[in-house]
Parts: C-alpha cells; structure tokens; sequence
C-alpha cells in the first residue's frame, strides 16, 4: 500500500546487511534494491511493462540528460517522467553530477553558478546549477531527488577530495534550500571522499548536520579495487544515520552488490544488466554466461527455464548465440531482459537470507560466483 509520504523503515538486520522498506506515494521499495538504469526515459532494450513483470519496483533517470532531451517543457506537459514513459512506480533520478565527471572534457565548476556545460550533443552552453539540478527533478517529478555534487575521477590526491567535499557540500546547502519542504518526496545528499576513511567521514557528518531523508555514497566505482570499495564502505558506513536509507551509486556487479549489502548498503543501481546484455554476456545462478561463446551453439538448455516473462525459458542459448552472431538486435533485448530478471531475484534471495538470518551463508556461496 503507498505511503501519503516518503518514510524509511528498518525491519531487521544480519550483521550489518538491512533488510527494510521505503515508503513512497508511488509504492513501496523493498531493500535491498536494485535501480535498472533509464537514463533516457528507457532502459535500453527493455519494454516498460516487463520491467514492472520482474518486480523491479524502482528505475533511475539522469537530470542532465533529460534535461537536454525531450526537455523540461515536453516533461511538464506530461506532468513529469512517470507519464512520459508509462512507469508508475517510484523513479530516482541522478542529479546530473556524475556528468560532471563522465563528460568533463564538456564541462568546468564553477562553485556560484555550477557545473558549466557545452553540450555534448550540439555544444550549447548549460549550466546546471544546484538549484537548476533539484528544479529539473522537480519538472521529471522524481520521488527521490539527488543533490548536486561534484564527483572527482578516482585519484589518491587529498587536496582534490577535500575541495569536492567542499564543493559538494555548499551545492547539498543550496539543494536542500531549493527543495523546500516537501514529504512526498525524498532528498538525498552525497558523500565524496575516495577510499579515505577520514574524508568520509568529514563528508558524512557535514551532510547530517544538513539533514537529508537518505545519504548515498558517491566517488565509488569509478575505477578503484572492488576490495578498496568493500573496505572504505567497512569502515564508513557506521557513520551513517541507522534510520534512513543508504544508496550506493553506480554499483554493479552481483558480487559487487552482495559485498556491499554486506556493509549496510540498501540501494544500488548499474547499467550492468542491459549494457552485458548487448555484449551477449549473461548473469545466472551458475555465473556469467558469455553467449558469444561458440560453445553455446549447440547448448539446447535455456538461460533460466523458471522464467516465464515473454517466454524467455523457451529461449535456448544456441538460439541467442545464433542472434549474436547474426547481429539481430533481438539477442540484447532477450539477454538483457533475461538479466533485470535475474538481478530481482537475486536481490529478492538477498532479502530472503537477511529475514531468515543466513545472509552469512548466502554471501560465502555467491560473493566469488561472478569473477
């Protein structure tokens, strides 16, 4: 049943893994969860409706993009995303900052005005202000908005950490300011702070003293060691409010997931499941399945025979290595389809051992599967 507001609930914890819901007027999301990635107002490859049949119950859009396409105007004449692109449950959307890192060869800060932006489709100037950042949220109409921030490339110099928390921090001040009070909505703030415990922590408590309804962890997966990852979540995490989601962006793999539920983490989001799909590459219970792989061409077992969405379990894998090999955009959009599926029910296994206090078992068990 939805929630008049937005509310995070705790229900139990296995060591530091949390099982929880968050309560939105557009559903309920059970945590840990994991976002498919729509940037554009579609994930790739992957129609609407079977997104919902997988039991995702959450997708992220991108500030920066849809701001330059369709636009804010076309937006608010559908009254925000949700409409535009038939999807009725919750949407977070990405505040444009890890733009800022992405296409910098596009785009310099400037700490009043924002990032500056030449766009990357036709060279326009845009800047994208904090407070034009929460704006553009508010015209897509995102349940969950993220503040703006600056996300440095992975690098081990303190200075430039230490100036992008700073950064980040006057731009969390000013998009807090800009989004008002609204409790229908979620706003989050962003730690920086690279593999530095200290850095995190300092980011972390700044934002607290700012008061979001959920704190994500950025400057992650940005090129470090999954173990580097797995050790500053270790050591930082604690430090983040027990009573309000934890959101680690841009992440990833199964095993990348895993080792951070593991941590505390409760929210993650990739375009791992639909860009491996469009190499042929698959994730199952079994591990990763390269389709290209010739010996798949006479492999009549499908990828997963108890999935029953657009009969995918009737799919063998010499027929989607035939479709790779023959270049048919049919092979990305099964494959991809076959992987939000089974990254759902890894998720909804991930929730079931944490209720069931065996998430230990679990983790040992899968944690090396996807190497």
């Amino acid at each position: 049943m939805s929630a008049k507001k937005f509310s995070f609930e705790l229900i139990t914890q296995d060591g530091k893994a949390r099982l929880g819901k968050i309560h939105t007027p557009k559903g309920i999301i059970n945590t840990p969860a994991f976002m498919p990635v729509g940037t554009q107002g579609t994930v790739k490859g992957v129609f609407t409706e079977d997104i919902l049949k997988t039991n995702t119950q959450i997708i992220l859009g991108n500030t920066y993009h849809l701001l330059l396409r369709p636009g804010i105007e076309t937006l608010e004449k559908f009254k925000g995303l949700h409409n535009f692109m038939n999807w009725k449950k919750p949407i977070l959307t990405d505040s444009g900052g890890y733009q800022i890192m992405s296409l910098s060869k596009f785009n310099k800060i400037d700490l009043k005005l924002g990032a500056i932006f030449n766009s990357h489709l036709d060279g326009k100037k845009i800047i994208l202000s904090p407070e034009k950042s929460i704006q553009v949220q508010k015209s897509i109409n995102s349940d969950i908005i993220m503040v703006l921030d600056e996300c440095p490339s992975l690098t081990s110099d303190k200075k430039i950490l230490s100036n992008a928390i700073n950064v980040s921090t006057n731009w969390a001040k000013r998009s807090k300011t800009e989004f008002g009070n609204n409790k229908s909505k979620a706003l989050f703030g962003i730690a920086q702070g690279g593999l530095y415990k200290d850095l995190r922590i300092e980011s972390i408590q700044k934002l607290i003293d700012i008061n979001f309804d959920g704190y994500a962890m950025g400057g992650l997966a940005v090129g470090e060691k999954q173990s580097e990852m797995f050790k500053i979540l270790n050591e930082t995490t604690d430090f983040l409010p027990k009573n309000k989601p934890r959101y680690l962006m841009g992440v990833g793999t199964p095993s990348d997931i895993l080792g951070a539920v593991k941590e505390g983490i409760d929210m993650f989001d990739c375009v791992m499941p639909t860009r491996s799909g469009r190499t042929g590459l698959a994730f199952t219970w079994k591990g990763k399945v390269n389709l290209k792989n010739s010996k798949y061409q006479d492999d009549l077992s499908p990828l997963d025979e108890n999935c029953k969405i657009r009969d995918l379990y009737k799919y063998s894998k010499s027929y989607l290595n035939h479709l790779i090999k023959s270049n048919e955009m049919m092979a990305s959009m099964l494959i991809s389809l076959h992987n939000i599926y089974f990254y759902q029910q890894f998720m909804g296994e991930i929730q079931k051992s944490i209720h069931n206090g065996t998430f230990q078992l679990f983790f040992k068990k899968y944690i090396n599967l996807f190497d």
